[in-house]
């Protein structure tokens, strides 16, 4: 089956209203950016490792990701990011009002596409989803708090991704399980088997962010330096850190400077000098070989998981 063609003609389909025109167009702007609709795939591979027949699985394998834009639109705006996938973001393009109010809507339709689930399975899908919700919001908030704290712990940063990335991506995997008729021991492996890939994908990202490649990475390699970012990799490196060490962090963290390549290649020496790098890829690999565990507990054969185990690979870009 071609998930990805199927969601892609199913998301064009998808009716958000009309009028007024300017709080529909800019939700049908966000969602034809494109993406790699992972959030939905993830949903309809679950669902199709205990069932054929999907028809009842598209509509809220949507949801998710109509609230996944709903929140980009929402970040977008709290960050006051200029562009999302290369395009102006909808506040920059329209105005702030409008990105509120049109993510707004977006959170209601998201609601919508669950409403044709059987009556014996919509409570226990509504709370599910209503609890994932507010733990993203939670995440965004505590994201949001730790720019202004000056002392965040690691297990702080690792609870914070969980909310604001991870839990998204188990609830997807949760869904599907659920509407494809898994024992509630099976979903509750693939909820976890979609945290903890999240989390391994949030750090990755944060690892790429500082020792990526520009040129595939999508985006400025110490970026995250640069806006003094608590990462799980600054955090380690600050506990870790010697008194001179410690020193070069304080002169360059939280300090305006007008040689952004200066402060990165200062701060990126003290994480090469404490083995950052390699601590946070043995932290990868724990989160990746955690959900492959959760996955492989799943009681359905190992043919059926194959394209789910890929995916996971993907996101990864891991080739075993």
């Amino acid at each position: 089956m071609d998930f990805p063609a199927q969601i892609t003609a199913a998301l064009a389909q998808l009716h958000y209203g009309d009028e007024p025109h300017t709080l529909y167009e800019p939700i049908r702007y966000i969602m034809a950016l494109g993406g790699k609709r992972i959030r939905p795939l993830l949903t309809l591979l679950s669902a199709h490792l205990f069932t054929d027949e999907l028809s009842h699985v598209v509509r809220p394998a949507l949801a998710t990701e109509v609230f996944h834009n709903f929140t980009l639109l929402h970040d977008d705006l709290m960050d006051q990011a200029p562009l999302r996938r290369g395009q102006p973001t909808v506040h920059e393009k329209w105005n702030p009002n409008v990105a509120i109010l049109s993510g707004d809507v977006m959170l209601v339709r998201a609601y919508e596409l669950f409403f044709d689930l059987e009556p014996k399975s919509l409570p226990l899908i509504l709370r599910r989803f209503s609890q994932t919700a507010a733990e993203v919001c939670e995440g965004q908030q505590w994201d949001m708090n730790f720019e202004t704290e000056t002392q965040v712990s690691i297990a702080q940063y690792l609870n914070m991704i969980r909310l604001k990335t991870a839990v998204l991506l188990g609830f997807c995997l949760e869904l599907g399980a659920r509407l494809g008729g898994a024992s509630d021991e099976a979903a509750e492996h693939l909820r976890q088997f979609g945290t903890d890939i999240g989390l391994a994908f949030q750090l990755r990202d944060d690892l790429l962010d500082v020792y990526g490649d520009a040129a595939t990475f999508g985006k400025r390699v110490g970026g995250d330096i640069v806006s003094d970012k608590k990462t799980f990799l600054l955090l380690t490196a600050q506990a870790q850190a010697s008194p001179a060490q410690q020193a070069v962090l304080a002169r360059h963290i939280g300090v305006p400077t007008p040689d952004a390549n200066a402060k990165v290649q200062a701060v990126r020496a003290v994480y090469d000098e404490l083995n950052i790098r390699a601590q946070t890829e043995q932290l990868i690999e724990s989160y990746f070989q955690d959900a492959l565990q959760h996955l492989a507990r799943v009681p359905v054969a190992d043919a059926r998981k194959a394209p789910l185990h890929r995916l996971a690979l993907q996101l990864m870009e891991r080739e075993s």
